[in-house]
């Protein structure tokens, strides 16, 4: 098959428009940073950083409770990803490999609960929290999580678990393995793609997820990392140079998750989207 080579002009605009993208996508963060180093007086400064500081990051992490929103972070972070996986892998698994009354229902249940924008579902949410106490609390900012994450993850779980063979399932019952016993041993290893592509969403979800954050937690030392952002901007105006020193050291663990996920991310997300 005889492939049509690109003119030169089509090649300079190919490159000048991934160029410019780049630099689209890469000023945000950029600037971010430049931000966090610059003196409060100098945030609005369109000059790159002429007097190099640190006190950004010294008030962040002395003068605030910065450390106790990192630290529920990670409490509510590692329990919503942790459960949100095990749950959305065997509600994948069973939704791909067994059939049982109500399975059709349950599809478009998981479906129809993402059209729902989350600011309409706060209300109803607080007063459930409310109801079992779990307001202002860790547990109940995990379980309002697991509303978001595990119905998309139980969808993309699915599309994977299709691409694994049956006949990997049917050895393992050979072999005197219990449905479970096969799920655990045989395909949880098959699915390491589909897992990181879960873990990665249900983290961001925990990790960057402000309305729930808010509505559910009162008090400066109870909030996550994404409420108490929110500190920092009030009525009379806004502290941007601890704002983008908080956000770039936020930033930091979330790329840190990325890089060990990222080499399964792409044939994790492509799972499912052919037929084998």
């Amino acid at each position: 098959m005889r492939t049509r080579k690109r003119s030169a002009a089509a090649s300079a605009g190919l490159h000048a428009g991934l160029i410019v993208g780049t630099a689209v996508a890469l000023f945000p963060p950029l600037w971010l940073l430049v931000t966090s180093f610059k003196p409060k007086g100098e945030a609005f400064s369109t000059a790159l950083v002429k007097d190099f500081t640190l006190d950004n990051y010294d008030h962040v992490l002395a003068d605030t409770y910065f450390l106790d929103w990192f630290a529920n972070s990670l409490l509510v972070v590692f329990g919503t990803t942790v459960i949100g996986v095990f749950i959305a892998a065997t509600t994948g698994y069973a939704l791909s490999r067994f059939r049982f009354p109500g399975m059709r229902p349950l599809l478009w249940v998981l479906l129809i609960t993402q059209m729902f924008p989350m600011a309409v579902l706060i209300v109803p949410l607080y007063n459930t929290l409310a109801t079992l106490g779990l307001l202002n609390q860790p547990v109940g900012l995990i379980l309002t999580y697991l509303t978001v994450a595990v119905p998309f993850c139980a969808w993309m779980m699915k599309g994977f678990f299709d691409t694994v063979p049956v006949s990997i399932d049917e050895s393992g019952r050979v072999d005197g393995l219990s449905p479970f016993g096969t799920f655990w041993r045989l395909i949880m290893p098959l699915a390491k793609p589909g897992l990181a592509v879960t873990g990665f969403y249900t983290f961001v979800t925990a990790w960057a997820e402000v309305a729930y954050a808010t509505a559910f937690m009162t008090g400066e030392e109870n909030l996550t990392l994404a409420g108490g952002l929110q500190t920092f901007v009030n009525r009379y105006g806004a502290d941007w140079g601890s704002m983008t020193a908080a956000a770039v050291v936020i930033a930091v663990p979330a790329a840190v998750v990325f890089g060990f996920a990222q080499r399964h991310l792409v044939s994790g997300m492509t799972a499912g989207a052919v037929k084998s």
